[in-house]
Parts: C-alpha cells; structure tokens; sequence
C-alpha cells in the first residue's frame, strides 16, 4: 500500500509539472472572469489512503493474550459533486459530497496465548463505503496567468454505509460506530484551460469521533480504547 501511495505522489508530482509547463506555455489567458461568478459546479474523482488511528486500553499492559494492536492501511477511489460559491477576491465556501468506495482497514494482531487451531497472527479487516460531507473555507492566491494555487480547510460528517453488512457484523469482529464527525485541510492547485478548470488536490482527513463500540467480551476489542478514521486523498476537481 505505502508503494501505491508513493506511486500515487510521483504521478501527480508528474502530472502538475505538465499541466504547470502547460499553462505558462500559453500566451492566451483563458476564462478571466471566472473568478467574479457567484457560484459554480463541478465533479471529483479521487483516490484516498486510509487508516485507524489506535489508543490501546489499560488491559493491553495488563494481558499478556495480545501482544500487538497495528493498524494497516486501505486504498479507494472516490467520485463525488463540487459547489462553490464566493465569498470575497480570495475567499470561497465550498460543499465536496463524495461516495468513498472500496478498500478495507484493518488491525493485525499478534496473540501471546492463541487457542487450538488459531493462528498467532489474526488480521481483522474491516471493509467500509462511506458517503462524505465535506464543508470547506478556501482562500486562492493571486492569479499568474492560467495558473492559481489555494489552500482550503473545514468540517466533514462521514456515514458508513458498510457498518451493518454480514462481514461487519461477525461474532469476533471489533464493531464501529455508523458516523463519523471531523476536520480536513489540503492544498490544491487551479489549471485555467479553454473551457474547464482543472485543480489536481491533496488533502488529510482527521477524524475526531471515538469510532470503538468496545466489547468486553472480545478480547480483539477489551484492548482498544479509542478508534479514530484518517485520511489521505488525491483528488481531481473538473469544474465548469
């Protein structure tokens, strides 16, 4: 995963460098008052690296049955709508509502004293499709030609349409909650072009809801505490 991450930076390092060369290439300078409409849409397709952040328990030093709680990584790909509306020269208000497909985080286990017939690595996966709500203050610098950077920060609600599937709901798996609340913020870069916009984006996603439903009979979830979601996307923003 973290090769796929790396892979993901250097082409979009890539793709910047061409559009960036582009974009001073051109002596025409495209869509000049784009920046004094009201409003505008727009479409995003991206891809996200995500993880749980984990706190141990007082009964993880205190049981030798676990001897490591790590957290792994999940890739997936996003598709979602763009509204932006003006505040000011450099100021915008913008809603992102995403749907967050695939992958599966996950927490590997290392058992001290496994039962018969199980493994002393257990790996609990835990597969989720999230709905995202994002809100968010932009503030845009000064323009130089076809070619803008921003940077942006907000508030996010997230809904797991995957908490209540089978594999969510296994006897021994830990259970997290349906919703999550936090705060994100990212860098992304506005490439005028004849009829579009296009703003390659990299944003963090800091999840502040304790996601752990703590179970005190599986001992999977007696030595967690606290679960909280984070997020790495790389996004593409078309906008008309």
């Amino acid at each position: 995963m973290h090769y796929l991450l790396r892979k993901q930076i250097v082409l979009l390092v890539i793709g910047l460098m061409g559009l960036l060369q582009y974009s001073y290439a051109q002596k025409q300078l495209y869509r000049m008052h784009r920046e004094d409409q009201l409003y505008y849409f727009g479409i995003t397709l991206g891809y996200n690296s995500s993880y749980l952040q984990v706190n141990k328990s007082n009964l993880f030093t205190q049981s030798d049955s676990i001897l490591l709680a790590e957290p792994g990584s999940s890739g997936g790909i996003a598709m979602g709508l763009l509204a932006t509306g003006r505040l000011g020269e450099h100021f915008q208000i913008r809603a992102n509502p995403q749907l967050i497909i695939g992958g599966a985080r996950s927490i590997r286990y290392e058992l001290g004293s496994a039962r018969v017939g199980e493994g002393s690595t257990q790996i609990q996966r835990l597969p989720s499709t999230l709905v995202s709500f994002p809100f968010q203050l932009k503030f845009n610098s000064d323009r130089i030609g076809n070619f803008r950077t921003y940077i942006l920060g907000g508030l996010k609600y997230d809904i797991d349409l995957s908490s209540n599937s089978t594999a969510r709901n296994a006897d021994d798996i830990i259970k997290l909650k349906r919703n999550d609340f936090g705060f994100e913020g990212g860098i992304g870069f506005n490439f005028y072009l004849p009829f579009v916009t296009i703003s390659p984006e990299i944003k963090i996603s800091y999840g502040l809801t304790n996601l752990h439903q703590t179970d005190a009979a599986l001992k999977y979830s007696n030595v967690l505490d606290k679960i909280q979601s984070r997020m790495i996307m790389f996004s593409i923003h078309i906008e008309d």
